[in-house]
């Protein structure tokens, strides 16, 4: 079938047209070769049709994918996944703070800190070598919305309030020295112009590029519990709210699974699956 002039629909609604180089690359990203690869390309292209959404496209070429490797299907789910830690964004500042502490931070969540002017609750305070990082978490549980320029602006006024604080108080044994925004989506033009210029570290899914959040979860293997294709709702559920939220958390549990009273059978599954992700 002849695919350039498809047009699909995006989740913000935007119309473009299918881009076979789009679909290939995504589905790549995940560690599957040309053999695994080409045949979902051409069932894909096969049932496309005029007005498809993003969504329908990813749900047809997880499947399939789904069908081949299972491990890779859980990398190709990671973006859905990061959504699936909603809707309080609770989670998803856990999922960040455990990142920071697989790379040797020490961290804090939802902490009360004093200001110059007025107290403020800190998503994730970070320390590490005597310095300190402040790091304000912007979740969205519905895809196609972007973080704007108020979010840093916000953060900044906020860091700036701390800070004056922070390192004025001789009983604080760290310098406060950075300020971050992280989000699951992406900035706006302007939001990175500001946050960039006022000297904000900013993460989003792509952002910085190459090392955006996504890049970084590949690169160290720090998949969300939420990613596993094996592990029910209810199941994942229970594991985020006893702060499991890393899937590498599971390797050699015994404790976890055997409390859902997952069988013997499947339980072997689930810990291949997290060692082909997360090793």
């Amino acid at each position: 079938m002849e695919t350039k002039n498809i047009e699909i629909i995006k989740y913000s609604g935007e119309k473009v047209k299918f881009s076979v180089d789009k679909l290939r690359t995504s589905l790549k990203s995940t560690g599957a070769d040309d053999a695994i690869v080409n045949p979902i390309i051409d069932k894909v292209c096969d049932e496309l049709y005029h007005g498809i959404s993003t969504k329908e496209i990813y749900n047809r070429a997880f499947a399939l994918l789904k069908k081949n490797k299972r491990h890779l299907a859980s990398k190709y789910k990671l973006k859905k996944a990061i959504y699936e830690l909603g809707p309080t964004g609770f989670p998803f500042e856990r999922f960040v703070s455990s990142i920071l502490e697989y790379s040797g931070y020490k961290t804090e969540v939802g902490k009360i800190v004093q200001g110059e002017c007025v107290t403020h609750e800190i998503d994730v305070i970070s320390h590490k070598n005597n310095k300190t990082t402040i790091i304000e978490c912007k979740f969205h549980s519905e895809q196609g919305l972007k973080c704007n320029v108020k979010i840093p602006l916000y953060i900044n006024s906020r860091y700036k309030d701390v800070r004056a604080h922070w390192n004025g108080n001789d009983k604080n044994e760290t310098s406060l020295t950075k300020g971050w925004v992280v989000t699951n989506t992406r900035f706006t033009a302007d939001a990175l112009k500001y946050g960039n210029c006022c000297g904000l570290y900013l993460l989003s899914w792509d952002y910085p590029k190459n090392d955006g959040l996504k890049d970084i979860i590949d690169r160290l293997g720090l998949y969300p519990i939420t990613v596993s294709t094996l592990l029910n709702n209810r199941e994942k559920q229970f594991l985020l709210s006893r702060d499991v939220v890393l899937f590498r958390q599971l390797i050699g549990d015994t404790f976890y699974l055997d409390h859902l009273g997952v069988s013997e059978i499947r339980k072997e599954k689930i810990l291949k699956e997290i060692s082909q992700l997360c090793q």
